[in-house]
């Protein structure tokens, strides 16, 4: 009936207004907490760019597969740093870190 192109075109708007009208709402004091969070969502990201390059439209989806493999690596690894650095916030000064770090 649809075009799927259109189809995910519209979702992908949709989504954007959503997630923006969120974000929006998040105060500050939540939003690094939150973020640690958003790396578990990155990571599907991840899993289900990876399986999109196994479409059938290889040129296109290739491209589209790459931009969100690369973006969702930024996002997830980012989340990360923020993170890290956020509960460094909270260590006691001349206190070692958990794990053996070499920090």
């Amino acid at each position: 009936m649809t075009d799927p192109l259109i189809a995910g075109i519209v979702v992908f708007v949709l989504a954007a207004f959503v997630g923006f009208e969120v974000i929006t709402k998040v105060p500050p004091t939540l939003h690094t907490p939150l973020m640690s969070g958003a790396n578990a969502i990155s990571g599907i990201t991840l899993v289900g760019a990876v399986v999109a390059t196994q479409a059938s439209e290889p040129t296109v989806a290739t491209v589209m597969a790459f931009v969100a493999v690369t973006t969702a690596t930024i996002n997830v690894v980012g989340g990360f740093l923020v993170t890290d650095r956020m509960l460094r916030m909270f260590r006691t000064p001349g206190r070692a870190p958990k794990g053996g770090g070499d920090e």
